[in-house]
């Protein structure tokens, strides 16, 4: 059973916080918790950002990303919004 974890990204953001959430995005894939990001719109302000995790790296995930976005001082950007269980 595959996890699937989803960020709320804002649309509209400078440069350098489009950075930053591109190398997060780019970390998610080099550290292994997965191969592929799905993008979406949420609205017009915001993107849906998902991607599947097996369960052992789904806490690793989840506490990864909320450290990058304190970090990086992403909170007005970043969401951590919900974590799914998938049965594949």
């Amino acid at each position: 059973m595959t996890k699937t974890i989803k960020l709320r990204v804002k649309k509209e953001i400078d440069r350098n916080s489009e950075f930053k959430v591109l190398k997060l995005k780019g970390s998610l894939i080099t550290r292994g918790f997965t191969e592929i990001i799905h993008i979406e719109d949420e609205n017009e302000n915001f993107y849906l950002n998902s991607f599947s995790t097996s369960p052992e790296n789904k806490k690793k995930a989840d506490d990864f990303i909320l450290d990058y976005i304190s970090v990086n001082n992403l909170s007005e950007i970043i969401t951590l919004i919900s974590t799914i269980n998938n049965n594949f």
